[in-house]
């Protein structure tokens, strides 16, 4: 076995188990901080007052927002499969998980945005299979 193929077989198993490396730690740490981020953002809106509450939940929102932006940048970045680093179609359509924060917040574009980006990814993946496999017929 060469050096580049260690090299691979090694970033592989990076992307593959715990943060990984590049694209796929980014996405990962995008998900693993604002996903969760909505627990704290509740209780910050139950201890401000009134007149701050909709503030804060304005700011959760368009974190949510940037949040799945970035997974289109990195989409934008990494367009093909064949292009992309081990793992990092998965960890694009995991960009679905906002829909649990949107909906417990009643965010209606992160209700459709999420799940409609999961879809999205694994609609371009299994097009490209299938387009991969008439070529090779």
């Amino acid at each position: 076995m060469d050096l580049h193929s260690a090299q691979r077989i090694a970033e592989a198993e990076a992307a593959r188990t715990g943060l990984g490396t590049g694209p796929n730690r980014r996405l990962r740490l995008t998900l693993f901080v604002g996903m969760p981020l909505v627990f704290p953002v509740i209780g910050i809106m139950i201890i401000v007052p009134k007149f701050l509450r909709d503030d804060v939940l304005y700011a959760y929102e368009a974190g949510i927002i940037g949040c799945l932006l970035h997974y289109v940048w990195v989409f934008a970045k990494y367009p093909r499969y064949a292009g992309r680093p081990p793992y990092l179609t998965r960890d694009l359509a995991m960009g679905g998980g906002f829909f649990l924060p949107s909906l417990m917040l009643g965010f209606w574009p992160g209700i459709i945005a999420a799940p409609a980006w999961s879809l999205f990814v694994g609609f371009t993946y299994t097009l490209e299979v299938m387009r991969g496999r008439h070529d090779d017929h």
